[in-house]
């Protein structure tokens, strides 16, 4: 600790907090993915909605067995819409986290800049 402040504070803010701000991003990123449940949607994708199954029953009826071929279809389109449209709306906030965290990293690094700019440009305004 032999460094004044200004080394500290540059430290601090070009090192030490850009990693912290990429682990936030990264567990952002992670609990969404989760959230949303992406890998999961993503492997029962054509399981029926919640698990309404029709059974054929005992004996042989051509209608029973039709009907229920096209019922159980049925409840895997809708399962698959459904878990397609969750897929996609996850994929979006991702792509958006993914965007502000950016943002958010960039702006922390180009901040002293900022700052050092909008104080000269000020005294400019004032002269």
């Amino acid at each position: 600790m032999s460094q004044n402040i200004l080394g500290q504070y540059l430290v601090w803010h070009f090192f030490d907090m850009p990693k912290e701000l990429g682990k936030a991003w990264k567990n952002y990123l992670r609990s969404y993915f989760n959230f949303f449940s992406t890998g999961s949607l993503l492997k029962t994708l054509l399981t029926p909605w919640h698990g309404l199954m029709w059974s054929y029953g005992r004996g042989f009826s051509f209608t029973r067995y039709a009907e229920t071929i096209i019922s159980n279809g049925f409840s895997r389109i809708i399962g698959a819409i459904i878990r397609i449209f969750l897929i996609i709306f996850g994929f979006v906030v991702e792509v958006f986290i993914f965007i502000l965290g950016g943002i958010v990293f960039f702006t922390w690094l180009f901040l002293p800049v900022l700052l050092v700019v909008g104080f000269v440009f000020s005294i400019k305004l004032l002269f």
